[in-house]
This record gives C-alpha cells, sequence and structure tokens, in this order.
C-alpha cells in the first residue's frame, strides 16, 4: 500500500462507534459538552445552524457532513432559538434510536445523524494532527450517495449492518479528507498532497520508505531546487523532509509492534534500517522506550 491516505486510513481503521437519528422541529437548540473524541453529523433533511466552541456558526443542509477529529462543546439549533438545553454526548443512546428536540409530534424540520469514531488500530491524534478543526463538506454527490447508504444502514438494520456500516464509515473518512487536500487543511500530510509538486516526493517516500532518502533526491523528484524544496515542504508539512520521514517510519514501526506479527529486525528493515540495533536506538530516542517494551506495553494494554 503506497498511497499516503490509504496508509493513514488502514493505520487508523475507523469504525462508527455508534449513530443516532438527531432531529427537531419549531424552535430548538440543544449545547453538547466537550466529548474530546473524533464525531461526526450528516444532515439528512432539512437543516439547521452550528456553532462550534472557537469557530463562527453557519449553517448545515441537506446532504451536508460534518467532522469533528477532536469534538469541542458545540451547540446544534434551529433559527431564533430557545436556551440551549445541555446534554452530555456520553449519556446519548447507542442503539440508533432516534433523538427528538423542540415539538414533538409532527413532521421534523431537521433530521440528522450523529455519532462517534473509533479506530481500532490507530491514535486518534494523528487524525486530529491531520484536518481541521471543523471539516465541513457540502455540495459532493459522492458524499451524498455515501450518506444515504449510512442512514439506510442505521435506520433499518439489516444482516451484515455492523461490517457495512464501519466499511461505509470509512468512505466517509477518505472523502472527508480528499476534500481538504487544499487550502482548508492545517500544515500536515493532507496540505502536502494538496501540492502537486510535494505529493510526488510524499508520495515516494510513504512507497518506498525503506530507501535511504536525502533532501537532495526528494527535491529532484519534486522537481525543485534543494532548498526550495526544504523551504516549500517544511512550510506546508510543518516538519522537515527527514523529520517526517522518521516519524512516519515511527509511526508504522508502532504498529506493526502492536500486532506483535514481526520480529523488531523485520520490522527494522521495513522502515529503512539497516540492523535491528540501529532500529532500536532511533525507536527509543523517539518513543522513549525500547521496541520490545512497547510491544510488551502494548501486549498488556489488550489484555
Amino acid at each position: 500500500m503506497s498511497d499516503p491516505l490509504s496508509q493513514v486510513i488502514g493505520l487508523l481503521h475507523p469504525r462508527a462507534a455508534f449513530a443516532n437519528v438527531i432531529s427537531g422541529k419549531g424552535r430548538w437548540a440543544v449545547r453538547y459538552a466537550e466529548y474530546g473524541r473524533p464525531s461526526f453529523c450528516i444532515v439528512l433533511e432539512g437543516g439547521c445552524q452550528l456553532a462550534v466552541d472557537g469557530h463562527a456558526p453557519f449553517a448545515i443542509g441537506a446532504g451536508d457532513f460534518i467532522l469533528l477529529p477532536a469534538t469541542p462543546a458545540f451547540t446544534l439549533c434551529s433559527d431564533d432559538p430557545p436556551t440551549p438545553t445541555v446534554r452530555d454526548p456520553d449519556t446519548l443512546p447507542s442503539d440508533g434510536s432516534e433523538v427528538r428536540y423542540g415539538e414533538a409530534d409532527g413532521a421534523p424540520d431537521m433530521r440528522s445523524l450523529g455519532g462517534a469514531f473509533v479506530f481500532d488500530r490507530g491514535d486518534p491524534a494523528l487524525l486530529v494532527s491531520l484536518l481541521p478543526a471543523v471539516v465541513h463538506v457540502s455540495g459532493s454527490t459522492r458524499l451524498s450517495q455515501l450518506v444515504a447508504m449510512v442512514a439506510e444502514e442505521t435506520v433499518a438494520a439489516q444482516p451484515g449492518s455492523e461490517s457495512a456500516l464501519s466499511r461505509l464509515v470509512e468512505l466517509l473518512l477518505i472523502e472527508a479528507m480528499r476534500s481538504t487536500t487544499a487550502g482548508s487543511a492545517p500544515p500536515g500530510l493532507l496540505k502536502g498532497l494538496g501540492d502537486e509538486r510535494l505529493a510526488v516526493a510524499l508520495s515516494l517516500m510513504h512507497a518506498h520508505m525503506q530507501r535511504p532518502w536525502t533532501v537532495a533526491q526528494l527535491a529532484s523528484a519534486a522537481a525543485l531546487s534543494r532548498s526550495s524544496f526544504f523551504e516549500r515542504f517544511t512550510r506546508v508539512v510543518g516538519v522537515a523532509p527527514m523529520e517526517y520521514l522518521l516519524a512516519w517510519r515511527m509511526q508504522l514501526a508502532r504498529q506493526w509492534l502492536r500486532q506483535g506479527d514481526l520480529r523488531a529486525s523485520e520490522i527494522a528493515e521495513r522502515v529503512g534500517y539497516a540492523s535491528a540495533s540501529a532500529f532500536s536506538v532511533a525507536f527509543r530516542r523517539h518513543a522513549g522506550m525500547t521496541p520490545s517494551q512497547y510491544s510488551h506495553q502494548a501486549a498488556r494494554a489488550v489484555g
């Protein structure tokens, strides 16, 4: 797997922890306390206002997808809202049942699907580091199709729904990440992939991380001078090229150590080290412990 974005998704292995239908009618407002973990909202019908702490309020409508990588406190409301009802996101039902705000009877003015991501393998902090604090995607035909399928699987569960929903959520996350590879992404991998010159170098680093890359080789691949490449990469990605390559090598090394299927010497070879001892020194400098200590700690956590 050489595509950088696919590698990130594979490292995280996302799935939906829960998803609830949330609807509102008339004048209503609800304020959710800080959740601190990745969450999403998909608007199925109608629309409302969303105000995420630290950001200007904005309108959301049918087909919109909103991703909050770290989910601070936020308010969801109708136009001309009353004083918000305060809710703890950890107390929401996890069985897909509908949560209604405002008038209890009649067809809702807004109907959405809200849920949370769980990552089976990777650290959620990796997602936070890649994405802006608020991802809002609208007008995407592909996302609209995915949204409709997620809604069907959630509202009318069928055999295999859990697996289907997990894969659909993974596709939703990919589409959201693709949408931020331009100006809205913070410095990092996604912003780098939005730069056609840097994308060449990043793809090579991910495809052949075992190679002893130099800045000069990567600059040549990106058709830039060494100094221009170094400055551009550091500004757009947020770290120097070799620092980025080391960090990514260590991310994958951690994953393989957690899985426990490979020996340290095999992992060392995969991430570009000539010997297990050289890899161990680099890993300890980066993670604060040796590879064997890390794998034992991971095994205890799983146990």
